[in-house]
C-alpha cells in the first residue's frame, strides 16, 4: 500500500506542476503582453542572447527544469517562438551547474549563508503564492489580479516540483548505492545517472548526491564521470515528461530540443573523454583521481559548459532535427488561408506602406471568414449540439487572437514609415476593423457558451423560441455577408446597407425579448431559459453593431467629414430620415417582422400548472394582445435625439482610435 500511495502522491504534484503552468501561462496571456513580447525578442533573437538569459535565470532559480518548463509556458502564451526558445534550452543547461558550485562550499544539507538560498524553489514557491493572493485578494485591480494570477501559477508548479521530490526523498540511500555500483561499467553507470534523475527530477539534487558521497567517502573520476554525463540526459527527460502533456507542438518542440541537445552534448562529452584518454591527456593519475565535492561541481560544471559553448552556433540544426520529430499539427482546411495570411505580413514591405496595409486587409478579410465561420458553427449547436464542434470553435476563437495580435503589432509597427494621409486614414480603419471581427468572433463564442450551458442543464428551448431565434440568426447572417462583401470590395454602396439592417436588429431583439418576457411571465418558458435566451440576443445585438461600426469605417474612405466624427454620422443618419436609409430599413423590416407575425405562439406550461390553468379557462397559448405590437407601418420609427445619442455611444467603441505618426 505504501507505493500505492507514494504514486498517489506523486500523481499530485504532478497535477498541480501542470495546473501551475496553466495558470501561469493564462496570467502572462492576459497581461500587457504586447511590450513584454518584444523585450524576449529582442533578447531571444539571437541565440547567444537567449543562451546569456537562460543561464542568468537558471543560476538564479538554480533549475534548469524549471527554467525550461518557464520557457515552455512563454511558448504556449505565444510570448517566444520555438526559435527564440532553443538559446534559453541551452543556457538554462550551463546555469543550473552553479549549484553543484554553492554545494562544494557547504554541506549538503544548509546553505542559508548562501545569498542564493533565498531563491531555492522551497523559499521561492510560498513566497510567491503569498504574493500572488495578496495581490488578488486585497489590491483588486485588474493589473494587480493578473500579476497575482502569474506569482501564483509560479508558486503552485514550484510547489508540484517540491511535492514530487519529496516523494521520493525517502529512497536516498538506495539512489545512491545505484550511482556508485557501476566503477568500471561506464554504460550502466551512464543509465544508473538517467534513471537516478528521472526519478528525483532534478539534475541538481542528484549532483549533490555524488557530491556528499565524494566528501564523507570519496569517489574517482572514473567512477562517476559517465553517472554525471547521464545525469544531464536524465534532466531533459523529465522535463519532457512535465512539459509535453497537454501542449501545443512548438511547446512539445521547445522540450523536445532540450532532449536532442544534450544527445549531442553526450556525445561530445564522451568523444572528449575518449580522445583525452586515447592520447594520455587523461593519464592514469588524472583518471583514478580520488574527488572531493568540489571535484564533482567541477566536472559537472565542465560537461556542461564546453558543450554548450562549442554546440550553439548548431541551434539551427538542432531546430530542424526537432521540427522533423515533431511534427505541425493538421491545419484545417480552412485555416489555410489565414495561416498563409498571416506569413505574407513581411516588415519588408514598410518601405512601401500600401502595399503593406494590403497584407493587412488579407488578414482582415480572412478573419471576416473566421469569424461568420464561428457564428455559424454556434448557431448549429442550438439546432444540432455536438460537443466536438466546441472544440473547433475554441481553436478558430484562438487563432481569430492570434490575427489580431499579429496584425496589430504589424500595424503599429509600420506607423513610422507612413507619410500621406490617405494610408493613415486606410491604417486607422484597418485596425479599428481587424478588432471589430476579433469581436466578432468573442460573441459568437458567447453564444456557443450558452448554449453549452443550456445544454448541460438538460434544458431546451420551446419550439416557438427556437424559430424566433432562427430568424434573428438569419438578419445576423444577411448582415454578416453584406458587411463582408462591403470589406473586400471597399463598397459605400453596399456599407450603406448595413446601418438600415442594423436598426432592424435593434427593433428585432427588442421585439424578441418583449416575446420572451410574456413566456416567462405566463410560465410558459422557466426563468433559467429565460436568461438563455436574452444574453444570445444581446449577443446578436452587440455583433451587429460590430458590422455597423466596420461599415462606417468603409464609407469614411470615401467621405472625409465621417473620419474621426462616426458618432456623429450615426447620430444625423437616424435623425434626418434619408430616403435610401428609410428604404432600405422599410425593406429589411418588412422581411423579418412579417416573419416573425408568421409564427404560431403556441407554448405549453412547463410545469404541473397546465391542468389548473385549463381549468380556469387558460388555454397556455400565448394572447399576441398582451405582447407588445409589432411595428408594421412602412414608415421609419422616428426616434428622440435622446435615444439616438445613446445608441451611437453605446456603438462604435473604437471609433476614437486614431494612430498618431
Amino acid at each position: 500500500m505504501t507505493i500505492f500511495y507514494n504514486i498517489i502522491a506523486f500523481l499530485g504534484g504532478l497535477a498541480m506542476f501542470l495546473y501551475g503552468m496553466r495558470v501561469m501561462g493564462d496570467g502572462l496571456k492576459n497581461s500587457s503582453g504586447g511590450a513584454m513580447r518584444e523585450a524576449l525578442a529582442r533578447v531571444t533573437n539571437k541565440p547567444y542572447m537567449g543562451f546569456i538569459l537562460g543561464m542568468l535565470v537558471a543560476c538564479i532559480i538554480q533549475s534548469s527544469t524549471a527554467t525550461i518548463v518557464i520557457a515552455v509556458g512563454l511558448v504556449g502564451a505565444g510570448f517566444l517562438t520555438f526559435h527564440q526558445s532553443i538559446g534559453i534550452v541551452l543556457g538554462a543547461n550551463v546555469g543550473t551547474a552553479i549549484t553543484a558550485q554553492i554545494i562544494r562550499l557547504m554541506d549538503v544539507s544548509s546553505g542559508m549563508d548562501s545569498p542564493l538560498y533565498f531563491f531555492k524553489a522551497d523559499n521561492l514557491a510560498p513566497l510567491a503564492l503569498v504574493i500572488g493572493i495578496t495581490m488578488i485578494m486585497f489590491i483588486k485591480t485588474s493589473a494587480s489580479k493578473t500579476a497575482g494570477s502569474v506569482a501564483c501559477g509560479f508558486g503552485i508548479l514550484f510547489m508540484g516540483l517540491i511535492y514530487m521530490s519529496n516523494v521520493v526523498s525517502g529512497f536516498g540511500e538506495s539512489l545512491s548505492n545505484l550511482l556508485t555500483a557501476f566503477e568500471n561499467n561506464y554504460f550502466l553507470g551512464f543509465l544508473s545517472g538517467i534513471l537516478v534523475t528521472g526519478v528525483v527530477q532534478s539534475s541538481s539534487a542528484v549532483v549533490g548526491i555524488i557530491q556528499s558521497i565524494a566528501s564523507s567517502v570519496g569517489v574517482t573520476f572514473s567512477a562517476v564521470f559517465a553517472v554525471i554525463i547521464g545525469v544531464n540526459i536524465g534532466d531533459c527527460v523529465t522535463t519532457y515528461l512535465v512539459s509535453s502533456i497537454g501542449a501545443k507542438p512548438n511547446q512539445k518542440r521547445t522540450a523536445v530540443v532540450h532532449i536532442v541537445y544534450n544527445v549531442f552534448a553526450a556525445l561530445l562529452c564522451f568523444l572528449i573523454i575518449f580522445v583525452g584518454r586515447t592520447s594520455g591527456i587523461i593519464d592514469d593519475d588524472w583518471w583514478n583521481k580520488v574527488l572531493n565535492s568540489g571535484g564533482v561541481a567541477n566536472i559537472h560544471g565542465f560537461f556542461r559548459l564546453v558543450p554548450a559553448v562549442a554546440l550553439l552556433p548548431l541551434t539551427g540544426l538542432f531546430e530542424r532535427i526537432t521540427c522533423s520529430l515533431v511534427k505541425e499539427e493538421r491545419i484545417d482546411d480552412e485555416d489555410k488561408n489565414a495561416i498563409a495570411a498571416l506569413d505574407a505580413l513581411d516588415e519588408r514591405l514598410f518601405n512601401t506602406p500600401a502595399l503593406a496595409l494590403e497584407q493587412v486587409d488579407r488578414v482582415v478579410w480572412e478573419m471576416s471568414e473566421i469569424a461568420c465561420h464561428n457564428f455559424d458553427a454556434a448557431v448549429k449547436q442550438i439546432y444540432d449540439y455536438d460537443p466536438k464542434r466546441n472544440q473547433r470553435i475554441e481553436a478558430r476563437e484562438n487563432l481569430l487572437d492570434s490575427m489580431t495580435d499579429a496584425a496589430n503589432k504589424y500595424i503599429v509597427s509600420l506607423s513610422p514609415h507612413v507619410r500621406l494621409y490617405r494610408d493613415t486614414k486606410r491604417q486607422n480603419y484597418t485596425l479599428k476593423s481587424l478588432i471589430c471581427y476579433e469581436r466578432i468572433g468573442d460573441l459568437a463564442k458567447n453564444i456557443a457558451n450558452e448554449v453549452e450551458e443550456l445544454k448541460s442543464s438538460g434544458k431546451e428551448f420551446s419550439p416557438t423560441a427556437m424559430q424566433e431565434l432562427r430568424i434573428a440568426f438569419d438578419a445576423i447572417y444577411e448582415i454578416l455577408d453584406i458587411t463582408a462583401r462591403a470589406y473586400r470590395t471597399k463598397s459605400s454602396s453596399l456599407a450603406a446597407k448595413v446601418e438600415p439592417l442594423e436598426e432592424v436588429i435593434d427593433d428585432l431583439v427588442e421585439e424578441l425579448n418583449a416575446r420572451h418576457v410574456y413566456r416567462m411571465v405566463n410560465n410558459l418558458c422557466d426563468a433559467f431559459k429565460g436568461i438563455q435566451f436574452q444574453t444570445i440576443l444581446t449577443n446578436i445585438e452587440h455583433i451587429s453593431d460590430k458590422c455597423s461600426d466596420i461599415a462606417v469605417y468603409i464609407l469614411e474612405r470615401d467621405n472625409n467629414e465621417i473620419f474621426g466624427q462616426e458618432h456623429s454620422y450615426i447620430h444625423e443618419l437616424h435623425i434626418n430620415n434619408d430616403d435610401e436609409y428609410k428604404n432600405n430599413y422599410n425593406k429589411k423590416h418588412d422581411k423579418y417582422f412579417k416573419a416573425i407575425e408568421a409564427i404560431s405562439m403556441v407554448s405549453a406550461p412547463i410545469d404541473d400548472d397546465k391542468d389548473e390553468d385549463k381549468d380556469n379557462g387558460k388555454s397556455g397559448k400565448a394572447d399576441m394582445k398582451d405582447i407588445k405590437k409589432v411595428k408594421t407601418d412602412s414608415k421609419v420609427p422616428s426616434k428622440s435625439k435622446e435615444k439616438s445619442e445613446k445608441k451611437t455611444k453605446e456603438k462604435s467603441g473604437n471609433d476614437n482610435l486614431v494612430i498618431l505618426i
